[in-house]
């Protein structure tokens, strides 16, 4: 862990605070998926208590039990008599193309619709798999990347290493931080307690990443507030998501909602968003104009691919990057199998959520000493490459079964019925991870701070 760790402490100009890991064993992968868990949170955690010695002068003891650590990169909710929904579309997944395998991403409806316009509709996986057989792979991606879908056909790391896309992303930084010359005066109204007390999060993130970022910072006394447009759904992902958040629904395409949203933005503190490269810019909100709506925001942006490159503005998630990027073949390779093995659990999205959250209380900091607001930029793509040269890591015990006692006594009161929440995977001295709201649906409180 302790490469992973530096190379983040460095891109998050973290200075090397002690982190205490507890407990053995790994996820099974090639790669250092439990380290990743493990340094990605454990830097967060550090963040919060560089924060709290900022304010305090005392620096709080970080310490992160690795297990626990790899059980929240997959869930951390425990539903008691009912059901998440399922996480996938049914013909979401892998598929042989004529000259390899390709990755269909079609949770989303329209962007089943996009790929049933290139391929037809189908019923099932084995109708999808009979109409993908014939296709060339790339030719494939991109038929269904141009009809506003999303797919990945499989490469290795050294293909994508010589890949335009490759080229551009690992050459950017982990994190992309900049500051500004906006400012803003604005105390420090936390605690040890309760550090970010007072912060208000506007959330414009979807899916995993950007809301793993805004959970964390509502575990620590944030206030935020999730906003989503009036169509979107992800219900296999909300139970999960929307821990310690309120959530509303804008238009940002009408007047309206672009007034509501405006009103919100001046009252923010922190925003995060994962639309891709030019979203936002199209809608007249560029990183100078949000800076005059708000001066002294601390503006937080994910995206898929990365920043540069021919893909900026390419549609992508999680399973997507693992395809483009080498990781699934890496997988196939090391268990010997002859279809795409992915990692054990979504490590792009959980760690890159993490960093967002680290990213943004090292820019509240600055804030706080400066009155400067600032921004982060990272994407998925880029802490692939974290990942990949970090390098294989030889087999590993299993981690430890969950059990009862992993969960915390307090029942969350969800919409969709009773749960528990397993133990937070990061401990601070003093400063408690814990959520003041229950998960709920989208759209369940107005659009006001």
């Amino acid at each position: 862990m302790t490469d992973l760790l530096t190379s983040i402490q460095a891109a998050l100009d973290l200075p090397p605070t002690p982190l205490s890991v507890t407990e053995a064993g790994a996820l099974p992968s090639t790669f250092a998926v439990t380290e990743l868990a493990s340094a990605s949170i454990g830097a967060a955690g550090q963040a919060i208590a560089q924060l709290i010695l900022q304010q305090t002068g005392r620096l709080p003891s970080v310490s992160v039990d690795r297990r626990l650590a790899s059980f929240w990169f997959s869930s951390s909710i425990r539903p008691q008599g009912w059901q998440i929904p399922p996480l996938w579309d049914p013909v979401a997944g892998d598929y042989a193309c004529a000259d390899g395998w390709i990755r269909l991403h079609t949770n989303a409806p329209h962007h089943r619709a996009a790929a049933e316009r290139v391929l037809g509709q189908v019923a099932d996986r084995a109708a999808m798999a009979s109409k993908v057989a014939p296709w060339n792979a790339g030719e494939l991606e991109q038929a269904i990347v141009d009809a506003g879908g999303c797919a990945a056909q499989m490469r290795s790391w050294q293909a994508w290493q010589q890949h335009p896309q490759g080229l551009a992303v690992n050459a950017e930084d982990l994190v992309q931080r900049q500051t500004f010359e906006t400012r803003a005066d604005s105390p420090w109204l936390g605690s040890v307690a309760r550090p970010l007390a007072g912060i208000k999060v506007l959330d414009l993130t979807r899916v995993l990443a950007g809301p793993v970022a805004s959970r964390f910072l509502a575990g620590l006394g944030a206030q935020v507030l999730r906003i989503d447009s009036p169509t979107w759904n992800e219900p296999g992902v909300v139970p999960e998501m929307t821990l310690g958040k309120r959530c509303a629904r804008l238009d940002l395409k009408t007047t309206e909602g672009r007034q509501v949203f405006e009103t919100l933005l001046r009252g923010a503190d922190i925003l995060f968003h994962g639309y891709r490269a030019d979203a936002l810019e199209h809608l007249g909100y560029t990183a100078s104009e949000l800076q005059t709506l708000a001066p002294g925001l601390i503006d937080v942006s994910l995206n898929a691919y990365g920043w540069s490159g021919p893909w900026r503005n390419r549609r992508g998630f999680d399973s997507l990057v693992q395809m483009s990027s080498g990781i699934a073949e890496a997988g196939m390779a090391w268990k010997q199998v002859d279809k795409p093995v992915p990692l054990p659990v979504q490590a792009l999205d959980h760690a890159t959520g993490y960093l967002m959250a680290a990213s943004a209380i090292r820019a509240l900091g600055e804030r706080l000493t400066s009155g400067r607001g600032g921004s982060a930029r990272l994407s998925l793509a880029r802490t692939a490459k974290l990942l990949v040269d970090a390098g294989p890591v030889p087999e590993q015990p299993a981690l430890r079964a969950e059990e009862p006692g992993d969960q915390g006594r307090v029942q969350e009161y969800t919409p969709w019925g009773p749960a528990h929440r397993l133990l937070p995977p990061l401990t601070i001295s003093g400063t408690p991870l814990q959520w003041d709201l229950p998960a709920v649906e989208l759209g369940s409180h107005r659009p006001q701070w």
